[in-house]
């Protein structure tokens, strides 16, 4: 019934362009003669022809557009132009890594490069301990020391240290979630390559930038050298416009999209977003959007900087960007058309985040518990989203609602900032009315499990809603735990029927 429905609504948001493959392959034949005369039974070397660097024409020629992603991979790589399938060797502007893969690239650094081998740039790298911190767990522990030593010898500049588990705001330095954490820190720009050892690390592409998540051996060599081997990927271009409903936000569009696409659809492509709904959003909203390109298959994804980028960029970095946007001649793989004023919330049923569904047609799946937070779905505004929605209802929980800020500043703008329209009431007095549990210690939590003692962390098999990002077997806690995905909003309205809800039933 939910596929039937689906499937005969998307015609409505979707019109589909195809652009040539042949634009983007280039074929390279090398011709081998034998002689008659054979010289020598061994062969004691094979070496290429020596090749000069073919030069740009300087009359006649005609300027290949390129893609805003395509534009900060040749810059970074000294090129005037690339184009999709180039592999080129890209000059980093910052490597980020946590508790989890830290360590590990770490150890290949220094297995590569020596033990007492220093960092290709001490400023250039931000370690920021966010997945596995409130646990007793003594590898998860010895992971965070590992970290801190290495950033002492290295004398890291942006390493932002924890050690009072029992009381995070004793630590000053402490953020939380890496991909939050590097937007309010300023480490975000546009037109820069930002990698990180994290999959999720595309969110910072809604800053107009490369932003892409590596291996431990890639981000090992990255330490080293600060270079990075890439390929140049195709890009398809995600056009949205149309005024955005108030019952809807950046989760239903991406959810949207990969249903669309598969979680297949885009491996090893440049997600572009633009339109007038683009342009409307907040930073914040923007972020959800590239966060879960990856779950598409995405490389990377990118939303053209503007007004709003700059205005949450000033006064948290110093440091001079250039932003680059896509030519007016530049080719995309494919195009997709969205009218969002015609969107309905979704869900991402389980077991896979393309397993799409309207809200409204999984109202009879009961479910046991609410989980709002991560990199997704823990920052300010999807705390206020939250809020929005139970001051709405005026009525409590029926489930159990876990609150994770996703950083220490989005903590405090829970404890502080107040809801538009409640009367002065913040989020965490409205949370405390409704019957939610407590907003805890900022961090992954239990997006992905963790430790047995992780908050939160599914340790039966239950029925979750969750403004994560990700819903296969196991991902929270329980193998046998089903997750569906969604948005603050409607993890919300859920809490307050212990069904999976449409917002709309408070919101309208």
């Amino acid at each position: 019934m939910a596929s039937s429905s689906i499937a005969s609504s998307s015609t409505a948001f979707i019109n589909k362009k195809d652009v040539g493959l042949s634009a983007f392959s280039s074929q390279h034949s090398i011709s081998v003669q034998t002689g008659k005369k054979r010289v020598s039974k061994r062969i004691v070397s094979v070496m290429t022809p020596q090749q000069t660097e073919r030069k740009p024409a300087t009359t006649g020629s005609v300027k290949t557009g390129m893609t805003m992603t395509e534009k900060i991979l040749a810059k970074a790589s000294d090129k005037p132009e690339v184009s999709p399938g180039d592999n080129v060797w890209v000059n980093v502007d910052v490597l980020m890594t946590h508790d989890v893969c830290g360590p590990g690239s770490i150890g290949i650094f220094k297995k590569e490069f020596g033990q007492n081998a220093k960092v290709w740039d001490r400023e250039k790298l931000v370690i920021i301990p966010d997945h596995y911190i409130f646990t007793t767990d003594e590898r998860a522990n010895r992971n965070v020391d590992i970290l801190r030593d290495f950033c002492t010898e290295q004398n890291i500049k942006y390493f932002y240290d924890i050690k009072d588990l029992g009381n995070f705001r004793a630590n000053p330095d402490y953020k939380g979630v890496c991909h939050v954490a590097l937007a309010q820190e300023g480490h975000c720009r546009p037109g820069e390559v930002l990698l990180g050892t994290d999959s999720h690390t595309c969110t910072a592409g809604a800053f107009g930038e490369f932003a892409t998540g590596i291996g431990n051996t890639d981000a090992g060599f990255v330490l080293g050298t600060g270079k990075i081997l890439l390929k140049v990927p195709p890009t398809l271009r995600f056009v949205m416009d149309g005024e955005m409903p108030d019952y809807l936000l950046a989760k239903d569009l991406i959810l949207q999209i990969i249903g669309e696409i598969s979680v297949a659809g885009a491996t090893y492509k440049a997600m572009e977003f633009v339109g007038s709904t683009v342009e409307s959003l907040s930073m914040e909203e923007r972020m959800t959007l590239c966060n879960m390109v990856v779950e598409a298959g995405g490389k990377n994804g990118v939303i053209p900087a503007d007004k709003t980028t700059y205005d949450y960029l000033e006064g948290r970095t110093s440091v001079p960007y250039e932003p680059v946007y896509s030519d007016e001649g530049a080719r995309y793989l494919k195009e997709y058309r969205f009218d969002i004023s015609k969107l309905e919330p979704l869900v991402a049923k389980p077991h896979s985040p393309d397993n799409r569904a309207l809200a409204r047609e999984c109202k009879d799946v009961k479910i046991d518990r609410v989980y709002i937070g991560s990199c997704t779905g823990g920052k300010t505004e999807d705390f206020m989203a939250a809020a929005k929605v139970f001051l709405a209802s005026g009525k409590k929980v029926k489930v159990p609602t876990f609150l994770v800020p996703a950083t220490q500043k989005v903590w405090m703008d829970v404890y502080s900032l107040p809801v538009p329209g409640s009367g002065g009431k913040t989020c965490s007095q409205i949370f405390e009315e409704a019957g939610c549990d407590t907003p805890a210690s900022p961090s992954c939590g239990a997006c992905l499990g963790g430790p047995k003692d992780t908050y939160a962390r599914m340790n039966e098999a239950q029925v979750c809603v969750s403004t994560t990002n990700r819903n296969f077997p196991g991902r929270m806690g329980h193998k046998e735990g089903q997750i569906y995905l969604a948005s603050p909003y409607t993890a919300a309205a859920s809490a307050l029927t212990g069904y999976v809800t449409d917002p709309r039933e408070f919101l309208q």
